[in-house]
């Protein structure tokens, strides 16, 4: 009868994983997205040499670092706790994917570590105006 508590308690605590990996796979894919965007605005201010430090530009780039940098921020937070539920509380990392998880969640930290002083420094710029 335990083993069978055990069981949906591993099968409840995969579902959770499994949504919380989804929303860091979702934070990240939209962060890409983002960088990607502005890489392609940029080149093209470079190539018809045109300045981006209009208020509504800096207002954007503030904006949208700011939003994916809180998305990011929260599914690292999430994936490091469920990591540590599964790896530390739990000791069932065996059967689970930890390494994946611990490796994803240190790369959306470091990404999210990158992030920021882009967006404290549009910040700062659009504040200053």
């Amino acid at each position: 009868r335990r083993g069978g508590k055990d069981e949906r308690k591993s099968s409840e605590l995969f579902h959770v994983a499994c949504l919380i990996w989804s929303y860091l796979v979702a934070a990240t894919i939209l962060q890409c997205l983002w960088s990607f965007s502005l890489a392609i605005v940029d080149i093209y201010a470079l190539l018809v040499k045109r300045c981006l430090r209009n208020r509504r530009a800096v207002c954007l780039f503030a904006i949208g670092d700011g939003i994916t940098a809180a998305l990011i921020f929260g599914a690292a937070c999430s994936s490091a706790g469920i990591t540590v539920l599964i790896d530390n509380d739990l000791n069932i990392c065996a059967e689970n994917h930890c390494g994946s998880f611990e490796t994803a969640t240190a790369m959306a930290f470091m990404s999210w570590f990158a992030l920021t002083p882009s967006f404290l420094l549009n910040f700062w710029s659009m504040a200053s105006r």
